[in-house]
């Protein structure tokens, strides 16, 4: 008995096994599968299938992952303060936007804002009477014909003229008397219609804007006194294309004399414009606010992408009648320095960067030093979105020089208005209040599309020639940087 113990224990094992391999091959025969190699090789096939679905999951989570990654690393650096990162960020972006609208971003716009020490009631605010006497420039003329040739031909009209270089260098020599250029050449273009003339011609007090190019429709501006609604006359300057699209996308209304209106503005239609370049033509209402309007006393400038939030009163009162300002802008929210703000409309692709190299090259030759702490003025940048003036004789002197360096160099008009300032030194005196009081007077609105000249994507002379072909790969020079890119 014991001598057979074992083989019972060996057979039972042997007859275990055998019932388990017959247990696989019913399962196998029952599944439908084939019998032989083909069932042999069915477990490499599971693993290999099970890998391959691992390996998908994988490379999708490191992916979104990576996506994850370099989309925080775009807002990181749209927040860093170590101007490397802060350059490379695109505020404009359809990533940021989305990022935005999905609260990956934290919101700027309050830490920007800040309390305006504002008069209480607009009823209460006593308009100064009469102007604020002339001390330097007592009176001021304007070239309205272009010079005569040589050979006794006239040239051919240019909105800006064809100022030379010795006449740029005397208008800015202040005299008593003085002539200067400052657009509007006769049949240079924008031309206002003779309805339009005659309805500003009552204007005193004005709020001024423009859209150019359809790039927006206006926004009607809130918290406005009845008072303001009488005294001040709401300017809307739009070319052709603009004046198209907003009547295909909003309301416009028409007067008996032929006015045309959106709300409180009336759209004053700038016939001819003077530029192919959208932008430029910006400029002749933004700057010469007080050519285009000559009856204006007072005038307020406000960027056609801005809804104004803030009765135009109250402005007038606190920039100012306040501290007896005539002119008044706000200060840039991150640059002081032209040349690093230069250096970020390369970055940014804002226009043709060898022209921008050229306009300050020329600012550079001409003694310009980038801003420090020892100028007298607060900076060399403004945030020009929003100009309040009094139109003065040497407040209407300086928006004539800042127009002529926009219309000789670039059309970047912050490039321009320091050395502006910087050439008329201690005689014009201007009020630049801080950024954040500048947020808290508007409400900002995306451009419906941007412009769409093609020289803003020029990267050198041959490309400017016509010579090259327009890229975005843009090699940048190297540039002393202190403050963000914004």
């Amino acid at each position: 008995m014991d001598k057979e113990s074992p083989r019972s224990v060996s057979f039972r094992t042997h007859r275990r096994g055998e019932r388990s391999n017959l247990t696989l091959h019913t399962k196998d025969v029952e599944a439908g599968l084939p019998l032989g190699r083909v069932s042999q090789d069915n477990p490499m096939k599971i693993v290999w299938k099970k890998g391959f679905i691992r390996l998908v999951l994988v490379g999708g989570i490191l992916w979104m992952l990576l996506i994850l990654l370099a989309s925080l690393l775009h807002v990181w650096s749209c927040q860093s303060s170590i101007s490397f990162f802060s350059a490379m960020c695109n505020k404009d972006s359809k990533v940021f936007s989305m990022l935005g609208s999905m609260g990956f971003v934290p919101k700027q716009q309050s830490q920007h804002r800040c309390p305006i020490p504002l008069a209480d009631d607009p009823d209460k605010i006593v308009i100064p009477k009469g102007r604020t006497p002339d001390e330097i420039v007592k009176n001021l003329t304007y070239v309205m014909e272009d010079d005569i040739l040589p050979d006794g031909k006239q040239s051919s009209p240019l909105f800006g003229g064809h100022q030379n270089w010795s006449q740029r260098e005397e208008s800015f020599r202040l005299k008593s008397n003085m002539k200067v250029h400052c657009g509007f050449i006769r049949n240079g273009g924008a031309e206002m219609a003779p309805a339009d003339i005659k309805y500003a011609k009552k204007c005193r007090f004005v709020v001024a804007s423009g859209i150019f190019d359809g790039y927006d429709v206006p926004h009607q501006p809130s918290n406005l006194s009845p008072r303001s609604k009488k005294l001040f006359c709401f300017l809307m300057a739009v070319d052709e294309t603009s004046l198209k699209f907003i009547k295909e996308n909003v309301t416009v209304t028409e007067d008996s004399d032929g006015g045309k209106w959106v709300g409180i503005w009336r759209l004053v239609l700038l016939k001819h414009p003077p530029y192919d370049e959208p932008r430029r033509n910006g400029k002749v209402p933004k700057i010469l606010t007080h050519r285009l309007f000559p009856k204006a006393q007072y005038s307020i400038w406000i960027d056609g992408k801005m809804e104004l939030i803030v009765d135009p009163l109250l402005i007038l009162e606190r920039y100012l009648w306040r501290g007896k300002h005539t002119f008044a802008i706000s200060q840039h929210k991150h640059h002081r320095n032209i040349y690093e703000e230069a250096d970020s409309n390369k970055r940014r692709k804002r226009y043709a960067r060898p022209l921008i190299d050229l306009h300050m090259k020329i600012y550079r030759y001409e003694g310009l030093e980038p801003w420090n702490s020892t100028k007298k003025t607060i900076s060399d940048v403004p945030e020009g979105a929003i100009i309040i003036r009094e139109h003065t004789a040497m407040s209407n002197l300086f928006s004539c020089l800042w127009f002529n360096e926009v219309n000789l160099f670039t059309p970047r008009d912050q490039l321009s208005f320091g050395y502006v300032v910087y050439r008329l030194g201690d005689l014009f005196r201007f009020f630049m209040f801080p950024n954040c009081e500048y947020n808290s007077l508007f409400v900002l609105h995306p451009h419906i599309r941007e412009h769409s000249s093609r020289i803003e994507w020029v990267t050198n002379w041959n490309q400017l020639k016509g010579n090259g072909t327009i890229s975005n790969k843009v090699v940048l020079p190297p540039v002393d940087r202190t403050s963000k890119a914004g």
